[in-house]
Formats: C-alpha cells, sequence, structure tokens
C-alpha cells in the first residue's frame, strides 16, 4: 500500500512491535514442534454434514488445546505453557554490504543473512522511534518447516498508520515504536530479511558537465526483525471451554488487583486467569462466562437486548423505532485465544460509537480460515510486545469467510477505545479484515459480515450507516487537533488518514456496505 503522507510516500493500515529474546543459534536447525495453527470450523460449511464433523473435529483439538494450557500453568509448567500461548523472537537488524554502491552505501541496507530460527508465524520489523518513517523498502523471505526451499522475496509494507491518538496515555507511555505491518507467512523456522533506504537521485552541474548523485534518507534507528509465533491455544468457535471450577468472586478492581505469574504455587492463580474472567465479564448479558462465541440473535430479540442493555440511554426515536441490525455472531477473546495476560489490565472507553473506518491489516492473503484465529493472535501479540500498545488495535477482526472476531477487550457492545486510526479513535470503532485488497477483491462473505456488524454494533447508538457524522480530530495527517471533519457514518481508514488503507478493492465496497447495513437495520 502506498500511501499520501507528505512526501507522497505510502502509509498502511496495520501494526507491529516485540520483547528481545536471546537469538537463537544459526548453526542448528530447530526440532519441529507441533503447528500453531488451530483449526477454526465457523465457516459456510459448517452447516452441512460434513461440515459439522469438521467443527466437532477442530471443537476437540480446541479443547485439548485449552486444557493443555491450563493444565500447565495448574502444574507449574510455566515454559509448557509459554510455548502454547506463543512467543515473539527480536533480532537486531546490522549494515549489509550492497551490492551496487551506486544505488545505496552500506549504512542504507541493513538486514540479515539467512538462518535459522525458532518456529514462527508472522513477522514485521520494528524501530526505536514511531514518529520516524521508514522511507524504503523492507523484504523478507523464508523457509517453511520441513522444507528445504526458500520463499521468493515478499514486501512488507513499510508505513504503518494504526495507532493510538497523539497526547493519550497510550501513545506517550514510551513503550511505542515505529512498525511495518506484520506479515503472514505460515509456520516457518527459516529468514532472511533486508531493508534498503529510498534512494534520492538528482543531476548537478559541475566543471566538468552534469552528473548524477545519488543519496539516501537515513534508516530509523533500532531496527529490529520480529518472528511471532502465535501459540496453540485456541479452542475452536463453537466449543463451550469453560475456565476450571472456582467458587464465585468478584472482579478485583484493576488498579488494585494482584499479580501472579505462572509457578508461583501450586495454589496460586496465574494473572492470565483473572485477566480473562475480566474479559469474559465484559460481555455479560451476552454471552455465558467461558463462551468461545456470542451468538447470533433474531431482529426481535436483538430489539429487546438494545433496551436491556442500554436502558436510559436511548433518545426518544430510539424507543419509537429501535433502527439497529439483528446482532451477528461473534468469536469471542476466548474463542480465537487471546493470551489475556498480554494486554493491559484496564479498560478504556469513549462516550459512544458514532462511526466505524474499516480497515485491512496488510498481512497478505495467504492465510485459510482455519488460520484465521492464529493470524489474529500473532497480530495481538505484534501489536502489544513489538509496537508497545495496551491491546490489539482493532476493536472487531473479520475473515475472508465471514467469520467475525472480538478485538479489543472490554466488550463487543461497548463504546471501546481503539487505536486504528490516528486521531479519529474516540467515539469510533476500527474493523479491520485480514488480508490485503490493494489489488485483490475482498470476498463477498467478508464484505457482508461488515455490513452486519455495522449494522447491529452502530444501531446500539441510534448511528445510520448510510449517514454523516462529525468526529473531533486528535491530530493526524490529514487534520491538524481540534478539528471537526464530517465523515461517512462507515468510512475507510484512508478518510480519516491519508494512507492507501483499507486498500483500493475493498475501499470500492463501502459504498453497498453502508446501503446494506442500512437495510439491516430496516431503513
Amino acid at each position: 500500500m502506498r500511501g499520501l503522507l507528505a512526501s507522497s510516500i505510502g502509509v498502511t493500515c496495520a501494526a507491529a512491535l516485540a520483547l528481545p529474546l536471546t537469538s537463537p543459534a544459526a548453526a542448528a536447525r530447530p526440532a519441529s514442534p507441533a503447528s500453531a495453527s488451530t483449526v477454526f470450523a465457523g465457516t459456510a460449511s459448517a452447516g452441512t454434514a460434513a461440515g459439522a464433523e469438521a467443527r466437532g473435529a477442530a471443537d476437540a483439538r480446541g479443547v485439548a488445546d485449552a486444557r493443555g494450557v491450563a493444565d500447565a500453568l495448574r502444574g507449574g509448567r510455566a515454559q509448557d505453557a509459554a510455548q502454547a500461548l506463543g512467543s515473539t523472537q527480536s533480532l537486531p537488524l546490522a549494515p549489509l554490504a550492497s551490492r551496487d554502491r551506486t544505488l545505496a552505501p552500506a549504512a542504507a541496507e541493513q538486514g540479515l543473512p539467512r538462518r535459522d530460527v525458532r518456529h514462527f508465524s508472522l513477522v514485521g520489523v520494528v524501530w526505536n522511534d514511531p514518529d520516524t518513517v521508514l522511507h524504503g523498502s523492507v523484504q523478507v523471505r523464508t523457509r517453511a518447516v520441513g522444507a528445504d526451499t526458500w520463499s521468493g522475496w515478499q514486501d512488507l509494507e513499510t508505513h504503518n498508520d494504526d495507532a493510538a491518538d497523539p497526547g493519550t496515555a497510550e501513545r506517550t507511555s514510551g513503550r511505542v515504536h515505529g512498525a511495518t505491518a506484520p506479515l503472514w507467512v505460515g509456520d516457518s523456522d527459516g529468514v532472511e530479511v533486508r531493508v534498503r533506504a529510498e534512494a534520492d537521485r538528482r543531476t548537478e552541474d559541475t566543471a566538468r558537465g552534469s552528473r548524477t548523485a545519488t543519496a539516501s534518507a537515513p534508516l530509523p534507528t533500532g531496527l529490529r526483525l520480529e518472528l511471532v509465533d502465535p501459540g496453540s491455544s485456541a479452542p475452536a468457535p463453537g466449543t463451550r471451554e469453560v475456565a476450571p471450577a472456582a467458587a464465585p468472586r468478584a472482579v478485583v478492581p484493576h488498579d488494585t488487583a494482584p499479580t501472579v505469574e505462572p509457578g508461583a504455587g501450586p495454589d496460586a492463580e496465574p494473572a492470565a486467569y483473572q485477566a480473562t474472567l475480566d474479559a469474559d465479564a465484559a460481555n455479560a448479558g451476552l454471552a455465558a462466562p467461558g463462551a468461545t462465541e456470542i451468538p447470533e440473535l433474531s431482529r426481535a430479540r436483538t430489539e429487546r437486548e438494545l433496551f436491556s442493555l442500554r436502558a436510559g440511554e436511548l433518545t426518544t426515536q430510539q424507543r419509537a423505532k429501535p433502527y439497529i441490525g439483528p446482532r451477528p455472531r461473534i468469536v469471542t477473546r476466548r474463542g480465537w485465544g487471546a493470551d489475556e495476560k498480554l494486554r493491559e489490565r484496564s479498560f478504556v472507553y469513549t462516550k459512544k460509537v458514532k462511526a466505524a473506518f474499516v480497515h485491512h491489516t496488510a498481512s497478505g492473503n495467504g492465510y485459510s480460515c482455519a488460520q484465521a484465529p492464529s493470524l489474529i493472535r500473532g497480530i495481538y501479540r505484534y501489536h502489544v510486545k513489538s509496537m508497545g500498545w495496551r491491546d490489539i488495535g482493532y476493536n472487531f477482526l473479520v475473515d475472508k469467510c465471514g467469520n467475525i472476531y472480538e478485538g479489543r477487550a472490554g466488550g463487543v457492545a461497548k463504546a471501546v477505545l481503539g487505536a486504528h486510526t490516528l486521531g479519529f479513535n474516540t467515539n469510533s470503532m476500527g474493523i479491520a479484515v485480514l488480508g490485503s485488497y490493494g489489488t485483490t477483491k475482498p470476498p463477498a462473505a467478508a464484505v457482508k459480515a461488515v455490513a452486519r456488524l455495522t449494522a447491529w454494533k452502530l444501531g446500539l447508538y441510534g448511528a445510520n450507516p448510510k449517514g454523516k457524522t462529525y468526529l473531533k480530530s486528535g491530530g493526524g495527517n490529514l487534520y491538524p487537533k481540534g478539528k471537526k471533519v464530517r465523515l461517512n457514518v462507515i468510512s475507510g481508514h484512508r478518510d480519516g488518514f491519508a494512507t492507501e488503507c483499507p486498500g483500493r478493492k475493498l475501499y470500492g465496497k463501502l459504498g453497498s456496505t453502508r446501503t446494506t447495513a442500512a437495510r439491516y437495520q430496516g431503513r
């Protein structure tokens, strides 16, 4: 994706970070552990006999994964649990000798020679300063587990404009990094990367005639390769894997809740367990505690739920005619296997949801719907551990089969503050379609899912999907801080920030998405 930043250099729409780990030895190739992919059977075929059988098998695998993690935590096997929940390898890049000295000096080309590493499925590059733009290209090639051949060079989107608003606690935490978009490469154990600064050629007149001079903008400092293993802990959607039985307990306030690390003692409760209870509690009234999905509802039941969820907050018009689409099926964070200990404990809310910004993750289209939970876990870990955000940036994610996933924790029906559209995160929600849709047409199932989701969530707050609304800019490269901007209620990321996101092909579907969402609302 090539965006429009001030210098005509592209901006993209995905995210990234990681804590440094010991670099694996390049000499020995790791033994092959179990695949990190978790099977997800919630596709269009799930209603058929074959689909039901596949879902049953997936459920069994998912339950086994979830129980394995719980057993490891209860048994104090912190290392086993960490492997199940995923990990990040952070490898510093170093200057490379350029093959063409006229294009870039060594200082303008950094990378990592081909090497063996521990298993990973998602890759990205990060650097120290989130306000520094990488003017150049980032390419990786990888080797699949069990293979001897390497992939061709693949481009990573170098500009990443999904971010918390300027001045917010999340943005000014001191942990945030600049980053490329992450790229999904599947289960791999070999990698090579090169980062090249953009060369600026100009003609100069000298006493001996004209000559071409080449200069390169410096690359950002602290370039590191992030290799993310999403783990294998997600129970398949459709299962009802509930936390181990325990006496009922109240949720401890976030600023006073104790933190207990895995293996602290036989009777100690891991911090992840309490964080999981908090995430479940945020969806109270929509699904039972421990549910891996929030089921779809009919229009009549959705309208009754609206009066229950927002009693006392509805306008006179909403009471008289509640324009709201039927609640769609949503896979919860537990359903896609979120490691709740990664994120910050507290939730942050805004007043309402006035608009929805549609994104694509720019992570490539080489994933299957069975791998979608793994991909989301990878993006989540990349956003938190590599980019330094408090949680995954998007409020919702949608895969190519039309499955909808809960994103940032805090409750799918609530106005959770995200980090998706720099300058316009307040009073909005971010929906990311998994994949890259600059030149690839988005699947009809994904487009329909976006319409269904927006019809319901915007309907909770009385917003018309075909309408316009005003949002105040928090600061960005299109609108200065404080400016009130008139936007479509369903907008693309590029409408609030100079970027190609959500990709030309997906952006072109937003007009029909608005019409369809309004129809779902009964307008």
